[in-house]
């Protein structure tokens, strides 16, 4: 095990060697206040304002340095301003080439600078992290509130990084002008501001910018919905491997892996049930028919996640020939008058999930500048596809024979994706790239070149400088740091299910319950649909249809909503706690209490629905920044922990729906929502517990 310290002892540059954090000595302070609060000789209230005065300390000397840098930064920028308004009079090709290299020179210490900023971050955040947990005391909410909410904050420069744009800036309006001088265009990036500047220095700057700030906007927020892990400093080193990984044809064709999946899931929602019934079983059998995916899922989530360790082809094909097979035994069970048939066609579809394939070859393969647009493009992908799922399924209302086989509002489903399915494989086997494997085993004899850049941008977790005096006390703070900084510190990804569970924080366990409530109720509200509606309102499939497909096409819009309004107005944990509240109201006003009727059903619904939606982004969102940095790469990575997490809720959601069936129809609804409103409650609990710094 090989901790964070140790690293960048080896890698820091070393002439801002005494302007780091100093993680080190203020690890040692906690450590050493637990001892003396455990043996009465410290009392809480003086260890709160001498620990307050240290990290203002700290901050003070990184903010200073900070502020002295800048100003280097803003005299080589004024110097340069100065050759440029010479050149305005007399240009020279030379001389403007020459002027852009030294523009660009300025932008890699800028560079550097953002990353020595954001491993302070890094560290202001973890240093408070263990003060909270050794204590079990809100010190963070305290510290943040009272320095960055005065006039003559420091921490704000830390991490809102002041001044900084106006650097950025001044790089970008030269480096642009530069650009021009040699084109057509005479017009400043302040005529043209959606028009971004094509420099690798600048994209590089945004990019570290983007991270420092944390920002929350639409497109982070469906990023992170997502669940694609990323690691918290990427290097120039990983963008220039991505770049060289990256093939928009095989993106395109990942998402539309997860477009399809996403339609043949929920295309046999709206007729499940009359399939089941045609093939002799009760309706609410439609329950494993749809969970039967689910199931397989589980497993195939696992060895999909695996072999994308060695390939991305592969299991994009072999995804492909088993959902052909799987839709084209769904669409005979028909003819040949077995439900058994029917649940294996649902189980080859499930063990075709390729949905870990998709999210890993986004983690690994798209350039870091466009990681989040994929992301998010991932996500609409997914909602788009459960829209159109029982949309497709509603159009699919005819009847008629070829030869023996039976086409019907039952079987049509599985017809069609099989020849979705067959087209797709034909495209993957033509378009697809493979992303080299080797890639980085072939620049690894580059890395020494910029072996300061590198030492800064490694991902390493804890910002922590020793010298040779604090070596003495390595072993000491072992006893402290226990299992924490095992998973804080080492780099090796988790190398099995048990393992990757021991990284899980309390927080983490705590909204990885909170997604597999918001799953179950959802899985509830779908599998059932058409099952209750017929039975109280005698709904047909295609009003069914439209009713799931209006639900699916919420997705989209609440997310937007949520993205770029709520999310800026409110906390997460905020947003969290309400979003569970409203779940829990949109189960309980779902009960058959009073007579049924079809405002009650579908208020209700939609609801729930929403609410659900809402409480998957902001949760997602959350679970994306707390998770161990570990988990962001390898088979057992967050992204599979919640997609497990998911897929095992739909699954219990769907037997319930099953077993309960065997109650009779007329107390399905409120059987199936008992376990619901039940597994809402613990979740609020959970969150309550957690998050005590709400109330």
């Amino acid at each position: 095990m090989v901790a964070f310290g140790k690293k960048l002892k080896d890698r820091q540059i070393q002439e801002w060697q005494g302007y780091y954090i100093n993680y080190k000595l203020m690890k040692r302070q906690v450590k050493q206040y637990a001892q003396q609060i455990e043996l009465g000789t410290q009392d809480r209230r003086h260890v709160l304002k001498d620990f307050s005065r240290m990290l203002d300390n700290q901050i003070e000397k990184i903010v200073l340095f900070l502020l002295e840098q800048q100003g280097l930064l803003a005299s080589r920028i004024k110097k340069l301003g100065e050759l440029h308004d010479a050149l305005q009079e007399e240009p020279e090709i030379n001389k403007i080439s020459e002027l852009r290299e030294a523009y660009r020179a300025v932008g890699q210490d800028l560079l550097k600078l953002l990353f020595f900023v954001e491993i302070n971050a890094i560290g202001l955040r973890k240093i408070l992290k263990k003060f909270d947990k050794r204590f079990g005391y809100r010190f963070t909410d305290y510290y943040v509130k009272t320095r960055s909410n005065h006039p003559y904050s420091q921490l704000q420069q830390v991490f809102k990084h002041v001044g900084l744009g106006a650097v950025v800036g001044a790089l970008s309006r030269n480096l642009h002008d530069l650009q021009d001088r040699q084109g057509s265009s005479y017009l400043s990036i302040y005529d043209q501001p959606t028009l971004p500047l094509q420099d690798p220095v600048i994209d590089s700057i945004r990019a570290a910018v983007d991270r420092l700030t944390h920002s929350t906007n639409t497109l982070n927020f469906l990023g992170q919905h997502a669940v694609i892990m990323h690691e918290e400093l990427p290097t120039p080193f990983e963008e220039h491997v991505d770049d060289e990984k990256y093939h928009f044809i095989s993106l395109l064709l990942n998402l539309a892996n997860t477009f399809l999946y996403m339609v043949n899931t929920y295309i046999v929602v709206p007729t499940a049930d009359d399939y089941s019934m045609s093939l002799g079983a009760a309706p609410t059998v439609c329950g494993i028919v749809i969970g039967a995916m689910a199931v397989a899922q589980v497993f195939s989530s696992v060895y999909f996640s695996a072999w994308s360790n060695k390939s991305y082809f592969r299991p994009l094909v072999f995804s492909s020939l088993v959902l052909f097979l799987g839709n084209i035994l769904y669409a005979l069970a028909y003819d040949l008058n077995s439900i058994w048939i029917l649940l294996i066609g649902r189980l080859f579809c499930g063990f075709g999930s390729a949905r870990a394939v998709n999210r890993r070859y986004i983690s690994d393969c798209v350039p870091l500048k466009i990681r989040m647009q994929a992301s998010a493009s991932f996500v609409s992908a997914s909602a788009l596809g459960m829209a159109c799922g029982p949309a497709l399924a509603g159009l699919l209302q005819t009847e008629f024979k070829i030869w023996k086989l039976t086409f019907d509002k039952d079987t049509l489903p599985g017809w069609v994706m099989a020849v979705a399915w067959l087209i797709y494989l034909i495209w993957v086997c033509i378009a697809f790239k493979e992303p080299s494997r080797d890639t980085e085993e072939n620049h690894m004899p580059q890395q020494s070149n910029d072996e300061e850049n590198s030492a800064l941008e490694t991902g390493l977790n804890q910002p922590l400088l020793i010298t040779s005096e604090d070596k003495v006390d390595e072993d000491a703070d072992q006893d402290y740091d226990d299992s924490e900084e095992a998973s804080e510190d080492s780099r090796q990804p988790a190398h099995s299910i048990r393992s990757a569970y021991r990284l899980l924080t309390p927080s983490v366990k705590a909204q990885l319950l909170i997604y597999f409530m918001l799953k179950y109720v959802m899985e509830i509200l779908l599998s059932e649909s058409s099952v209750i509606t017929t039975y109280y309102f005698n709904w047909s499939t295609s009003t069914v249809s439209i009713f799931l497909a209006c639900l699916g096409l919420t997705v989209l819009p609440v997310n937007i909503v949520v993205g770029s309004y709520i999310s800026n107005m409110f906390e997460d944990r905020q947003i969290l706690l309400a979003s569970e509240l409203m779940v829990c109201l949109g189960v309980l006003l779902s009960f058959h209490i009073i007579p049924y009727s079809e405002p009650q059903y579908i208020c209700s619904g939609l609801l729930l629905f929403v609410s659900a939606e809402v409480l998957e982004g902001v949760n997602l969102s959350l679970l994306s920044r707390v998770m161990s940095s570990r988990l962001s790469r390898g088979t057992y990575n967050g992204g599979l922990l919640s997609t497990e997490a998911g897929t095992i809720a739909r699954v219990i959601a769907d037997a319930t729906i099953t077993l309960a069936g065997y109650l009779g129809q007329s107390r399905l609804l409120n059987v199936t929502l008992i376990p619901s409103l039940f597994i809402a409650i613990s979740s609020i609990i959970a969150t309550c517990y957690t998050y005590n710094s709400l109330f």
